[in-house]
């Protein structure tokens, strides 16, 4: 799941190809899998679980 959406994703894709297939800009978001923030460095180097939950929330400026 991706932002609450079903998205189907080869095993062993790191989360960086998720997010780059999914069309999400490389800066300005945050990505947390099951509730757990996955550090930006991390991304390359981590693959989700079978059923896991993505939430990418972007970063808005503002006053």
């Amino acid at each position: 799941m991706l932002n609450g959406e079903h998205h189907e994703i080869d095993d062993g894709t790191d989360l960086a190809r998720v997010l780059t297939d999914a069309g999400l800009p490389e800066r300005g978001i945050a990505v947390a899998v099951d509730g757990e923030v996955v550090p930006r460095a991390s991304w390359a180097q981590y693959v989700p679980a079978e059923g896991a939950r993505l939430e990418v929330l972007t970063a808005v400026q503002g006053g």
